[in-house]
């Protein structure tokens, strides 16, 4: 029978969910645009990274590139499905100040941009994200993300005036 693990051992994944969570699940939200979805990325993430031996300084990569993949399984396999109206931006710090009806419009506009739009301007917008990280979470060029954020820009531009 193999030994306990010591105490700072078994509460390490309730420490690195109270700091990683919150923030991957504003993460799935925004790319999702439904609750218990999210929910079950970050969950599922966690559940990797518990079965994973990863290295401390890569578990905010491992978490974030699974939660993201995780996202855009859920989102080919239920294209079909209309998410419910749920607020996207609710614990963004920057919509705070606008007023609600304002709050509502820009939540619209977030919706109709792709998922992959969303999610830099998520990154860029509320996480404060470079190009270059936004490129290296996503797997893509930072040319690609410095895209879709410009096109995301001219998308919300047209929906809000």
């Amino acid at each position: 029978m193999p030994a306990p693990p010591p105490d700072d051992q078994a509460e390490l994944p309730g420490r690195l969910y109270d700091v990683h969570g919150p923030g991957l699940y504003r993460y799935a939200l925004m790319l999702l645009t439904y609750p218990t979805a999210a929910e079950d990325a970050v969950q599922d993430a966690f559940a990797g990274l518990l079965a994973a031996r990863i290295a401390p300084e890569h578990v905010e990569r491992y978490l974030r590139t699974s939660v993201r993949n995780a996202c855009f399984t859920w989102l080919r396999r239920r294209r079909r499905w209309l998410p419910r109206e749920q607020p996207l931006l609710e614990a963004a710090g920057p919509a705070q100040a606008a007023r609600d009806d304002e709050r509502l419009a820009i939540e619209r506009a977030l919706r109709v941009l792709p998922p992959e739009q969303r999610e830099v301007v998520y990154l860029h917008v509320f996480e404060g994200r470079t190009f270059r990280e936004i490129a290296d979470l996503s797997g893509t060029s930072i040319n690609t993300a410095a895209s879709r954020y410009r096109y995301a820009l001219a998308r919300l531009r047209e929906t809000l005036s």
